[in-house]
């Protein structure tokens, strides 16, 4: 009597057939995974633009990019000019988010204990949406910038993944004032923005739409940073090693005088746009429409993308 039942190269075959359809499945898999992660990515950039135009319907001008790297947000600073937070910060009241915002509360501006501990633990809070999930997880890294005005001393913080649009010459510091910005809380308070401030975001900046000439749908607001891969989680990379709600530095702003680039081993810069992403970067538009930006853009373009006022043409 006959048996059925497969041969050993039979076997061979189908084993083979099936290593081939994992091979092709296993890309095609990493694909959709990433796809998902890019569109999250994008919805984080929709959401700090409905964020920053429902700040500006409040407050009558587009978000801060604070004072200085030596200064973090001070709730007893409200908005514009006067916060020395960056625009991550200015913008956590309108992504619901307030309780954060508010935490170091004392009523007055002075920088005494209660203020210092609230601004550590809030860079100490993860805000899922300021990280791209394609680049990194949503948690602490080790914190090796300098010691800060207006906050107690820490070794980790949370990260962010995105800059604000500073224009042509990355961050720019009210005439007299060094990195370290102001001695004090009093002598920051009326300090004027850097007349030559091209951007949409900078230290001390308080722009309002009528001034984006150029239009609103022709202007960077928000964009991806660069930082060189290997750096991560180390928390040295140039642009990448303070905290998420830092004032006007390159962790928080970023230029357009030079082209983005997709992060890279070969190439450490703390001042230009970019992403993990392959081909494109996102970023958000100052009506609050999000766009993806190919790293092949002609270089004029992308200048004048930051500029908010040369009435030079866009065109992608």
């Amino acid at each position: 009597m006959r048996k059925n039942g497969f041969t050993l190269v039979e076997l061979l075959v189908v084993i083979a057939i099936i290593g081939m359809l994992v091979g092709l499945l296993l890309p095609a898999v990493q694909q959709a995974r990433e796809a998902a992660r890019q569109m999250q990515c994008s919805n984080n950039l929709k959401q700090f633009g409905l964020a920053a135009l429902n700040h500006e319907s409040t407050n009558r001008s587009l978000p801060t990019g604070g004072w200085t790297a030596f200064w973090v947000g001070d709730p007893d600073l409200h908005f514009g000019k006067k916060q020395p937070g960056g625009w991550a910060y200015v913008i956590l009241p309108y992504m619901e988010q307030t309780a954060l915002w508010a935490l170091g509360q004392n009523g007055s501006i002075s920088n005494d204990s209660t203020q210092k501990e609230g601004a550590k633990t809030r860079s100490q809070s993860p805000v899922n949406v300021l990280f791209c999930p394609s680049r990194r997880a949503s948690k602490l890294y080790p914190y090796t910038g300098q010691p800060l005005q207006n906050m107690s001393t820490c070794t980790e913080s949370a990260k962010l993944d995105y800059a604000g649009n500073a224009g042509s010459q990355g961050t720019s510091l009210p005439s007299g004032w060094s990195n370290k910005g102001p001695s004090s809380v009093e002598a920051g308070l009326d300090v004027e923005a850097n007349s030559s401030i091209d951007g949409v975001i900078n230290s001390k900046t308080q722009i309002t739409l009528a001034e984006i000439r150029d239009g609103t749908s022709n202007t960077m607001l928000v964009g991806e940073k660069y930082i060189i891969p290997d750096r991560y989680e180390t928390g040295k990379a140039t642009g990448d090693d303070l905290t998420q709600f830092q004032g006007a530095d390159d962790d928080t702003l970023r230029k357009t005088s030079e082209l983005p680039r997709q992060d890279r081993l070969s190439y450490n810069s703390g001042g230009i746009f970019g992403s993990v992403h392959a081909g494109a970067f996102g970023v958000v538009l100052c009506d609050g429409s999000v766009q993806r930006i190919s790293y092949s853009v002609d270089a004029d373009t992308f200048l004048n993308f930051g500029k908010r006022s040369d009435g030079n043409v866009v065109a992608f």
